[in-house]
This record gives structure tokens, sequence and C-alpha cells, in this order.
């Protein structure tokens, strides 16, 4: 089911138990405008609203369960990344600025990559040329976007959480040079009063495998990286395991002055390796 036969779905629920929409809204705690557009399909209810509607109307169990899978779901949307990029790369980074813009906590754990909102010019470009079918002008243009918006970094109403672990900052995916100015990049940007950067080290015993990078937006939603799509899960329920991924890897991380002397001990080997090549 999609948010539209949802929608209608729980329409024809509460029309067949014979309960007027301001009741239902009520009991579900919930504006009657929000559970029209619920019903219209204008809206994507999250499980915790098809949950509380059901339970509003007073289904039966055994309907519950079969509307509360459906909405589970669909709370979970993926989004191939060719068709991203076919969309156009730069407006993807311009919705995601959009996004971060209204959210007051992000949290971001990447087990590969240097987080985007603290990349370089030069390590953006790099990563970005790596692909054949992307133009000059596809990477000018998606380039420019990812550091529009590195601005939320400097936005003190916001709280913006990085985990990034050690193999990250030694894989050379781009030359040397540029990886020395990433880490110092990476360095100054934890020094920023809403910026917290944590490295998980590979010494010492681990608890928790890295699987794939993720960002949480507020509590409401997760955008998980995949080889092939993006997927935005947003039932509660999912959104709590990555919170609770993501919490227990910032506890085994090194943070402070003991994360900024482990991301310059690594830059400095870097240069070492340079001046003896």
């Amino acid at each position: 089911m999609n948010r539209s036969e949802i929608g209608n779905a729980l329409r024809v629920l509460r029309n067949a138990s014979g309960k007027e929409a301001k009741a239902v809204a009520r009991s579900a705690v919930m504006s009657p405008s929000k559970l029209s557009r619920i019903e219209t399909g204008k809206v994507s209810p999250s499980a915790d609203d098809v949950d509380r509607i059901l339970t509003a109307i007073g289904v039966s169990d055994d309907v519950k369960t079969e509307y509360m899978d459906a909405a589970r779901a669909a709370a979970t949307e993926a989004t191939a990344w060719r068709l991203i990029q076919r969309a156009g790369l730069h407006k993807a980074q311009q919705r995601l600025r959009d996004v971060e813009a209204r959210m007051s906590l992000l949290r971001v754990f990447q087990p590969a990559l240097v987080p985007g909102l603290l990349q370089t010019p030069e390590y953006i470009r790099a990563i970005l040329s790596r692909y054949d079918d992307l133009s000059e002008e596809t990477v000018r243009r998606t380039a420019s976007a990812r550091i529009d918006r590195q601005e939320i970094l400097y936005d003190e109403s916001k709280t913006l959480q990085f985990v990034i672990t050690e193999p990250v900052l030694r894989w050379l995916i781009v030359p040397p040079t540029v990886m020395v100015s990433q880490l110092d990049r990476l360095v100054s940007a934890s020094r920023l009063p809403s910026v917290d950067v944590r490295v998980v080290p590979t010494n010492g015993r681990k608890y928790d495998i890295p699987n794939h990078a993720f960002a949480i937006q507020d509590d409401r939603a997760v955008a998980v990286e995949t080889v092939h799509a993006e997927v935005i899960a947003t039932d509660p329920r999912d959104v709590s395991l990555y919170v609770s991924k993501f919490e227990k890897f910032s506890e085994s991380a090194v943070s402070g002055d003991a994360m900024r002397a482990l991301i310059e001990g690594i830059r400095d080997e870097f240069l070492r390796e340079q001046e003896t090549a």
C-alpha cells in the first residue's frame, strides 16, 4: 500500500465504524485537518499515526495487525541512486539543505567516507570525479550545492553530531595531499560550537558492526545509504534502532582533544610518507 491507499483504507474503516472524523481525531490526539489530509493521501502517516487512528476507530486486533504492517512498509521508502542522479544530484543536495534547515538535531554515522557536511571542496570533487558518467558540469554544480549545505555548521541553534570510524581517516580514496587537507578540516570543524566530531578507534574490543552510513534527522527519520539506493525510514521503531546504534558507537568513540590528537597523528603519518616518497 502507498500513502494514498492507506489513507483511503483508514477513511473506509472510519465510515464503517460510524464514528465522525472529529471524534476519531480527538481520540487519536491529532487535529481534524491532519486526519483529513491523511485520509485524502495528502500527508504520509507515520506508523504511530496509523496505530492511534486504528485504536480510535476501534478495529479488531487482526485488522489492526494487517494495516500496521502496511503502514510500516509504507514508512520505508527507497530511491535508487540512478534515479536521484537522473533528477539531478545538485537538486538532491538542495533538498537535503532544506531538510537540514528544519531540523534541530542531526546525527551522522559514517564508516566509509568523511561526512558530506565536513568534506573539503577538493575531497568532494575527488569523490564525485570517480564516476565516469558524471559530466564536469554535474560535478561542479553538485560540489557547489554540497558546500552551500555546510553553512549549517555555523548555525549555533543546531546540534550536529558526527561519528566516524578510524578507517575513514586512513582510506586513501583521494590523493594523500587531499586527505591531509581533509583531516585538517575535520579538526577545525570539531571546534565549532554546534559540532561534535567523534572517531571510533580501530583498537580495543568492539561490540557492534559498522554496517553502513546513516543520518538521523531529529528523531523523526533516518536516511540510510546502501550500494544501490537511499532508504528513508520513518517508523519510530526503526528510527529508535538507529538512535541506539549511534549512541553505542558514540560512547565507544574518542572526542575532544583525544579525537583531535588521533586525527593529527594520522595526518602527520601521511606528511612523513610524502616527504620520504
